[in-house]
């Protein structure tokens, strides 16, 4: 594998530049392609290819258009697919429910984003590559895991995994299950086998469920109940919720019509030296030179800094907790003032960090 590039590659000619004839992994994602640690497709793709695989991004492709996800060709062990940095559904409309006019993480603003991205997206790959495993990750993934309540429907909504074709989803911060998976399938296993991946989710088929033991897992209300019963709906979110911590968590199920889905337990808090590496790796925190109008949401976050990552609070208005967990995952200073250092650099920098 070579050296880490100025920028992942989103073309086939940046691809043969680098020398590679096939990507290991494919990253599609709704958001613009931003080289910056705050946006998750940059992150991702970084640290895979840090553990050694090739990686392109397809950014905001035309969900009409085949050729948009055939550009890079059939990776050799996975799509990875994300909604973007925001769950497509808010950052497509309003509190009020009309429909936004600009979408900040489009170049100039532009929205090119669909409702429910990641739905629309897995079923297109899934067309076009029957094959090739698919894994579903973000914050519109993350957030959607089990029975939800939509506010744009006003009704409750199926687990992700059962509403799109796709073979796993990594919940919370990937990094650490991403690369697992890459290993393992790069070293033969089927990805129907991966089932013991923390920080992710699968699906079973509804006979396999019910012949085999469920020793060690949480069964929440299924679907169909918790869409029917509020009370029934709060009590599968307690359950699942208190399952949410990475040490003594179990994995959680919930039945669903067609399907059931199962949740892993958390992946571990990556340790100060993990996250140092990761924080390492050299961002140009700039947009992709294809691009040729600017990013909005690169301005304010272009020059800023990732301290830590978790929060003890847990309020009930804001996913922080549920995406990133409870326990605080600091980096170490020198590698903070590295960061910084390395900004410096930078021709924009006007001595201002975030």
């Amino acid at each position: 594998m070579t050296r880490q590039p100025p920028f992942l590659p989103m073309s086939v000619k940046e691809a043969e530049k680098l020398g590679i004839s096939q990507f290991d992994i494919i990253l599609i994602t709704g958001d613009a392609y931003v080289d910056h640690p705050s946006f998750g497709t940059a992150l991702i793709g970084r640290a895979l290819w840090d553990a050694g695989y090739s990686v392109g991004i397809i950014a905001q492709p035309d969900w009409k258009i085949d050729a948009d996800f055939t550009a890079l060709g059939k990776p050799r062990l996975f799509f990875g697919i994300s909604s973007g940095n925001v769950d497509s559904m808010v950052n497509n409309f309003t509190p009020n429910l009309k429909r936004r006019s600009d979408d900040v993480y489009s170049p100039g603003g532009i929205p090119k984003r669909p409702d429910r991205a990641t739905i629309v997206y897995t079923n297109k790959v899934h067309g076009l590559f029957p094959d090739t495993p698919i894994v579903i990750g973000g914050i519109e993934a993350s957030l959607r895991r089990f029975a939800h309540y939509d506010y744009w429907q006003d009704r409750v909504r199926q687990a992700l995994l059962a509403d799109a074709p796709a073979d796993l989803l990594v919940f919370g911060m990937a990094e650490r299950a991403m690369t697992e998976i890459a290993r393992r399938l790069a070293a033969g296993e089927s990805v129907v086998s991966l089932r013991d991946v923390r920080g992710t989710a699968y699906t079973m088929e509804i006979a396999e469920w019910r012949n085999n033991r469920h020793e060690g897992i949480v069964e929440l209300p299924g679907f169909t109940e918790a869409s029917q019963d509020k009370t029934a709906y709060a009590r599968a979110f307690a359950l699942h919720y208190y399952e949410q911590d990475p040490v003594r968590g179990k994995a959680v199920a919930q039945p669903h019509p067609k399907t059931v889905v199962i949740q892993n337990p958390p992946a571990l808090p990556l340790t100060p030296e993990e996250l140092d590496q990761i924080y390492d790796l050299p961002f140009s925190r700039r947009a992709h030179p294809s691009y040729k109008s600017p990013i909005p949401a690169l301005e304010p976050v272009q020059f800023s800094v990732t301290s830590h990552r978790g929060c003890f609070g847990a309020c009930s208005f804001c996913a922080l907790t549920h995406h990133q967990g409870r326990i605080i995952q600091s980096r170490s200073s020198s590698s903070i003032i590295k960061e910084v250092t390395r900004m410096t650099e930078m021709p924009e920098f006007k001595g201002i960090v975030q």
